[in-house]
């Protein structure tokens, strides 16, 4: 295997051949670290290279299987990206805040505990939007982060800079977090696999959950395996959580490995009234319907009412930045303008939001008494240019935004779960992918469809050319 195929092997194949003495955590960490060093100047997919903690981690771990492989955690030696909203204890975190550059996280996130007590060793901190409150990945004092597939577009946001650095071989897998389609967003747009899990599956600890609900952190991967396994590293409780669910009573990973019973499933190419799918999203949904029928499930047009949402979660989405209180003069232009509007919303509006929020998911969630998955495009039309809506007064930017992800935010508020898997290529050659959403708590299911269309028509060949051309 030469570099080019070892940075761009799955995060299991990684972690497999450290197991084996094939390949040494050190070895892997430099690899990326090369990489990053070549790659990340005109890509802008990290904010924060750990190389210093990184190296004397993969040093550790590479003295340690010398004497002995048994008992090693799932992930052992295999390299990380963390997303610039998730703090790691002793490195920068940021938020994608200009202003907050040099603030250093005194503990480690929750999910970050999980991922180091399985063995990961984590490369840095990945570029998000500024708060993580948009889907293109820009924020002001820092270098937007751009689509390997084509630098000149968004990888999108606000986990796009986990999705470049996973799609360009800067990381073996990489963290993001969802609060209206920033997993799936961004895998989508760089030919990567995300889940978005259900409410409740990951811990939000040490600190609380800041908006009802609608937030989680997940996986992204280069296969449906990889983004599995990642979640199984993720799920659980952690004391004082205000949500949970059961562990589930078999691995996210396994459930890989069986293939699904028939499965009810239904499509959508809108998302009304808000808009259609422009012509290749429309296709990626229809070409997935077909590849379902032939793998004998039933599938038939439908979607629920979503259109009346809008209002209520905008409301609640936007409230994150009251909450940060970053002082207005150190937010981007479309923050600061989504604060003021936020300000003009009192508690009692804000709850009321919630309740009609919560309402308007009860009935999205019915529609799936009778259905086990639909089928959506995961964006409305394929990924923009980088500040192609820069110059737009921040009203029409945000009608923008919402005709572009409306597919996303409607399971953020129902809190089910969605994996966003590729499909293929527009005619620009930028990747396009789709939504499979379940019922609440049926990730297995989702994940064992994924990977029945994954191995019908696999994907994880192609490879950007950014990435691969000598340097």
């Amino acid at each position: 295997m030469n570099l080019t195929d070892l940075a761009f092997a799955p995060a299991l194949e990684q972690a497999q051949l450290v197991r084996n003495r094939d390949v040494s955590p050190l070895e892997l960490v430099e690899l990326y670290l090369q990489r990053i060093e070549q790659l990340n100047g005109p890509l802008g997919s990290y904010v924060t290279v750990a190389a210093e903690h990184a190296i004397a981690d993969a040093k550790a771990k590479t003295e340690a299987i010398a004497y002995s492989t048994d008992d090693l955690p799932p992930f052992f030696g295999v390299p990380i990206a963390i997303k610039d909203l998730n703090p790691v204890a002793g490195l920068p975190c940021a938020y994608g805040v200009k202003m907050l550059k040099q603030r250093l996280a005194t503990e480690d996130d929750g999910v970050v505990t999980r991922i180091k007590q399985a063995g990961f060793i984590i490369l840095g901190k990945t570029a998000t939007s500024e708060v993580g409150t948009l889907p293109y990945t820009e924020p002001d004092g820092f270098p937007p982060a751009r689509n390997p597939w084509h630098l000149d577009y968004t990888p999108g946001g606000s986990s796009g800079g986990s999705a470049a650095a996973l799609a360009a071989g800067l990381c073996a897998i990489a963290q993001g977090s969802d609060g209206g389609g920033s997993i799936r967003g961004p895998a989508s747009c760089c030919g990567l696999v995300g889940i978005k899990p259900s409410r409740g599956r990951v811990s939000h600890a040490p600190h609380g959950d800041r908006l009802s609900g609608i937030a989680t952190s997940g996986p992204i991967g280069r296969t449906v395996a990889d983004a599995a396994a990642l979640l199984d590293v993720m799920s659980g409780y952690m004391t004082g959580d205000p949500y949970w669910l059961p562990d589930p009573t078999s691995s996210f990973l396994s459930a890989t490995q069986t293939p699904p019973d028939h499965l009810r499933i239904a499509f959508a190419t809108a998302i009304e009234p808000i808009g259609v799918a422009d012509a290749s999203c429309k296709q990626a949904v229809l070409d997935t319907v077909q590849l379902l029928q032939a793998l004998g499930h039933t599938v038939e047009p439908g979607c629920p009412d979503m259109g009346d949402l809008i209002e209520p979660f905008t409301i609640v989405w936007q409230s994150v930045l009251s909450e940060a209180g970053i002082p207005f003069i150190f937010l981007g232009k479309m923050n600061r303008w989504l604060l003021n509007r936020s300000r003009f919303h009192s508690s009692g509006k804000y709850l009321r939001a919630v309740s009609k929020m919560q309402m308007i998911a009860r009935r999205i969630v019915t529609f799936f008494d009778t259905v086990d998955v639909l089928v959506l495009p995961t964006y409305l039309h394929t990924t923009i240019r980088i500040g192609e809506w820069a110059t737009l007064p921040p009203a029409k930017t945000m009608a923008k935004i919402i005709g572009w992800v409306a597919p996303c935010p409607p399971f953020n508020a129902t809190g089910q779960p969605v994996i966003t898997i590729p499909t293929g290529f527009d005619p620009s050659g930028l990747p396009i992918g789709i939504q499979l959403i379940g019922r609440p708590a049926a990730e297995a299911t989702l994940i064992a469809l994924a990977a029945q269309v994954e191995a019908a028509k696999p994907w994880n060949q192609p490879r950007p050319l950014f990435a691969t051309e000598d340097r």
